[in-house]
């Protein structure tokens, strides 16, 4: 029998840390419902579930979908996440479907990021995974277009899709922080990749919002893979405020 919801959050309480909590909450502004359970915890725990009856699981503890009493934590959410990501039997239609009905509880960058990196099965189905994303990619959510945006990164950074990549960058128009940041963050690692392409669609760039064309810029100068000529250079690019 697989862990109900209430052995399932039994189980996240006594792994969680008093100290990891205050740290984390720090990085995740406007969560009260962190317990403060470490990252490696909560992926030995998925892979647990993932051995076992993961579909049983995730339908004994739907709650963690929903706002309800008590309150959803932090943990469960991402822990759901990470169960789906692991579900390496799942059929083609039946991995959307289970991300279809995540992605509408995400509502914070953690969550996303690490709901991302856990669909590795994307890897052996690129051009499914490309045309599903794209409904996404035009939403006018944060956490649906970050979600979008994030799976480009972690995916699809490599020459077949570097020009496609530049097009959706342009396209998107939103005006919220964890957009905007994540798209410069996907520019910043195609410039890493492919310097002269990147720099060549940076320098003409006409299309990318101020905030996200000079973040861009920063992410890159940040990195230690960049050249120091490359980054005075890039430097010199950037705009001016009400430019």
């Amino acid at each position: 029998m697989e862990l109900t919801r209430q052995e399932t959050r039994k189980r996240l309480e006594e792994l969680a840390e008093e100290a990891y909590r205050e740290f984390h909450s720090g990085l995740v502004p406007g969560k009260e419902n962190i317990l403060g359970v470490r990252m490696p915890k909560l992926r030995e725990v998925a892979r647990e579930i993932n051995q076992g009856s993961w579909r049983e699981w995730l339908s004994l503890n739907e709650g963690a979908l929903q706002e309800e009493k008590p309150p959803v934590y932090y943990e469960e959410i991402m822990l759901r996440g990470l169960v789906i990501g692991g579900g390496r039997d799942a059929s083609l239609e039946e991995f959307f479907s289970y991300v279809e009905e995540f992605v509408p509880c995400i509502d914070n960058w953690a969550i996303c990021d690490c709901f991302c990196t856990s669909l590795k099965r994307t890897k052996k189905h690129k051009k499914e995974v490309w045309e599903f994303l794209q409904g996404y990619l035009e939403s006018s959510q944060e956490y649906f277009l970050r979600f979008g945006v994030v799976m480009l990164l972690d995916y699809y950074i490599e020459a077949d899709y570097l020009e496609r990549l530049f097009v959706i960058f342009n396209r998107i128009d939103y005006d919220g922080y964890y957009v905007k940041m994540a798209v410069a963050w996907a520019i910043s690692v195609c410039y890493i990749k492919y310097p002269k392409e990147t720099g060549n669609y940076l320098k003409e760039n006409k299309r990318l919002d101020d905030f996200t064309y000079n973040k861009a810029i920063q992410k890159i100068c940040e990195s230690y893979r960049v050249e120091k000529a490359d980054k005075e250079r890039l430097r010199q690019w950037k705009r001016k405020a009400g430019k």
